[in-house]
């Protein structure tokens, strides 16, 4: 469904930031990226959604190249980034402005049952909590469809309570529409929580380690020993990353 081959990016300065990251994603799937600082997981979420140009290798969604931004691949921040001169309906119905207006309503209205927010569609930005800000923003992204969400660390400004409430939810949304989602996080406690696979990248430049199979059903139990099991393969993998990484900057 998506494939990523040999994608590698040079920036001018001379920053290696990724080289020969190469995935298949299969439709449906919900795949976290982790590693440590300088491993190239925003470099990697920005060249899937177009606004940076591969040095090598190339992006495809079923079986199109992708060469610039695509209305099928939507990326959410980790700061919202909702115009605050717009109400809450006007943010997430941005993406709809082709829809005749009644059309428009009734579908930022199913958006906001589906994040636990009906009844907020005259609210301003600045009136909401940040984890109700950022399920706009998740609205707002899921709102057209896409077939590809890409997520960066959305969660990670958020308190412990509001990140794993807006977790569970990122899961409920994506059981209703099945899209593809793509999470790039430093929480290995998330990234087993919530994805199929993990991506454990190594920095310097950024490339795959290696690809965790999770392995578990849904739904996942937060205090099970399997899922710390899972933690804990995954926190011994990155700590050998991060190893191998420094023996490498020293040599």
């Amino acid at each position: 469904m998506l494939d990523i081959n040999s994608l590698s990016k040079i920036y001018p300065n001379g920053t290696h930031a990724l080289q020969d990251f190469s995935l298949s994603v299969g439709k449906g799937e919900l795949i976290a990226v982790i590693g440590g600082s300088g491993c190239g997981k925003s470099t990697l979420l920005r060249l899937l959604s177009g606004l940076e140009a591969p040095t090598r290798g190339d992006i495809r969604l079923e079986g199109r190249r992708l060469t610039e931004p695509d209305g099928l691949v939507n990326l959410v921040f980790q700061e919202p980034r909702l115009f605050p001169w717009l109400t809450v309906a006007d943010n997430i119905g941005f993406g709809l402005r082709h829809l005749a207006s009644g059309e428009r309503e009734k579908q930022v209205s199913a958006a906001l049952e589906k994040i636990g927010l009906a009844g907020y569609e005259k609210r301003w930005i600045k009136e909401l909590s940040g984890g109700q800000a950022q399920r706009v923003a998740l609205a707002r992204a899921l709102v057209t469809k896409p077939s590809v969400l890409l997520l960066d660390e959305p969660f990670s400004a958020l308190d412990a309570m509001t990140r794993v409430e807006l977790q569970d939810h990122l899961i409920d949304l994506w059981r209703v529409d099945s899209t593809t989602m793509l999470l790039v996080t430093h929480d290995i406690e998330e990234a087993a929580f919530l994805a199929d696979r993990v991506v454990v990248m190594r920095p310097w430049p950024g490339r795959v380690l290696e690809v965790v199979d999770i392995g578990l059903p849904r739904q996942r139990n937060r205090m099970s020993d399997e899922l710390a099991a899972v933690k804990r393969r995954l926190s011994g993998l990155l700590a050998h990353s991060l190893h191998e990484s420094g023996r490498t900057a020293t040599a």
